[in-house]
């Protein structure tokens, strides 16, 4: 009769086990599924941003340091790796691309320009998509870590190698206000 119920408990442990571990998988799929969804979104962003660094050098005039940002930017962001370097190069292009636009009120033909307005319509449409796939990549990471983290699961979680998953975010330097000389 003991050896029945050593059976039945071990049965039940492996049981929970695998529950546990199927659990944690799907958890850690919807947090990659949640940054597919984000670098669909950062790539489609870094597509247009060459198109509108030639639709402003059309425009003689304007400042070449303010392109030259932007494409500095677009390429760390271009080559950044992981949700914490990515989230501080995509708000370093995020902060270009404004200063991009600022600087075109000051270009009325620019700003005229139905090519230019049609790719600054698109970029901001492109923000709030990007911002709405982060909210959701992070609420994943959110459920994930907190599952992994928590008693009992983490006692499957580590040993079999689930790791805390990484927020997509910007670094705390690059949230700061900049100080404005006025």
């Amino acid at each position: 009769m003991a050896a029945l119920v050593a059976v039945a408990v071990v049965v039940l442990v492996l049981v929970w086990v695998a529950i546990t571990f199927n659990r944690l998988v799907r958890s850690r799929n919807q947090v990659a599924d949640g940054w597919a969804g984000i670098d669909v979104q950062l790539t489609r962003r870094a597509d247009l941003v060459p198109v509108l660094v030639e639709t402003v050098k059309g425009y003689r005039d304007f400042e070449r340091g303010t392109l030259v940002e932007v494409v500095d930017a677009r390429s760390r962001a271009v080559n950044a790796q992981g949700p914490a370097q990515s989230g501080s190069a995509e708000q370093q292009l995020t902060g270009s691309l404004k200063t991009i636009f600022a600087t075109a009120e000051a270009y009325p033909d620019l700003k005229a320009d139905a090519g230019f307005r049609t790719l600054q319509q698109q970029l901001s449409t492109l923000e709030e998509d990007i911002s709405f796939a982060r909210r959701y990549y992070n609420a994943q990471v959110r459920v994930y870590n907190t599952r992994q983290q928590t008693f009992p699961t983490l006692l499957v979680a580590r040993p079999l190698g689930f790791r805390t998953a990484e927020y997509f975010q910007a670094d705390a330097d690059d949230r700061e206000v900049p100080d404005a000389d006025l």
